[in-house]
């Protein structure tokens, strides 16, 4: 996981996003869908349309980042909004990242028993 400055935002974009679309197309959507400036610093992802395909956009002091990564199996949780966004915690990006159910996460629980 990259380690994200304090006070990142990190925004799930709802809906499908058109995969295709690279720094510009994805930048323009932030401005025009969301409202948002893609250069605030703040974490911006999107899903594809099949679901196993998702884009990070993300600037930094010296530039704006494009990242990708595509499941080999299954698809990625995404929320049943069509459009908006919804603010996700550096926690459930990385469980999203791995192919996780950020939405219901299950902890496992267990008792320590102290000598």
């Amino acid at each position: 996981m990259i380690g994200l400055p304090a006070g990142t935002r990190i925004w799930l974009v709802a809906g499908q996003t058109d995969m295709r679309k690279g720094f510009q197309g994805l930048a323009g959507q932030v401005v025009s869908a969301l409202r948002e400036d893609p250069l605030s610093g703040h974490v911006f992802v999107f899903r594809g349309k099949r679901g196993n395909l998702i884009k990070v956009l993300w600037s930094t002091d010296d530039g704006l980042c494009l990242l990708a990564k595509r499941l080999e199996r299954g698809r990625f949780v995404w929320p049943q909004a069509r459009e908006g966004k919804v603010f996700l915690t550096q926690a459930q990006l990385s469980m999203l990242l791995e192919g996780i159910n950020w939405k219901q996460p299950e902890r496992t629980s267990f008792n320590l028993a102290i000598l």
